[in-house]
């Protein structure tokens, strides 16, 4: 889904790191909204929304939050049933491969 989204092999290995330097600003601000919304207690801070809210619409903000809280719910439910990956993402060594 990555791919399909459009983002490289480099900003996929990133999200799972720290190194956010490939990140642009948006995408910096989701992830750590998606960061925010993964703890126990959620805890979306007032300067967290208020950055948010100079980026998004409300409409857009309730459509990522719905969807960072769909994936949260995904992650949680299948580690009921040890839901493992099906190893779709495999890392891409050809560049040119990269630019689809």
């Amino acid at each position: 889904m990555g791919r399909k989204a459009g983002l490289s092999d480099e900003k996929l290995r990133a999200v799972r790191g720290d190194d956010m330097t490939s990140s642009n600003d948006t995408e910096r601000l989701v992830i750590e909204l998606a960061d925010a919304m993964a703890e126990t207690p959620s805890n979306v801070s007032d300067d967290l929304y208020a950055r948010l809210r100079d980026q998004f619409s409300e409409e857009q903000l309730l459509q990522l939050g719905g969807q960072i809280a769909f994936e949260n719910y995904r992650a949680r439910f299948n580690r009921i049933f040890n839901v493992e990956s099906d190893n779709l993402y495999t890392l891409h060594t050809d560049q040119s491969r990269e630019s689809r």
